[in-house]
């Protein structure tokens, strides 16, 4: 089994390490509402569950 011949040190491993950075995610624009949202998921607006562009679900508001 391969093993080290030497320790990395703490410092050079996190050098290595510092290209993984965090992306915002992309974002889509949905026709109807004009709403900036996840590509490929559903999304809530005023009630009223959009996906593709097409109300999926409607929420009834409780009094």
């Amino acid at each position: 089994m391969a093993h080290p011949k030497r320790k990395i040190s703490k410092t050079r491993r996190d050098k290595r390490r510092t290209h993984y950075k965090l992306e915002a995610p992309g974002l889509a624009k949905c026709p109807t509402t004009g709403e900036m949202h996840l590509p490929h998921r559903a999304f809530w607006l005023d009630g009223k569950l959009y996906y593709k562009g097409q109300v999926i679900i409607e929420k009834e508001i409780q009094a």
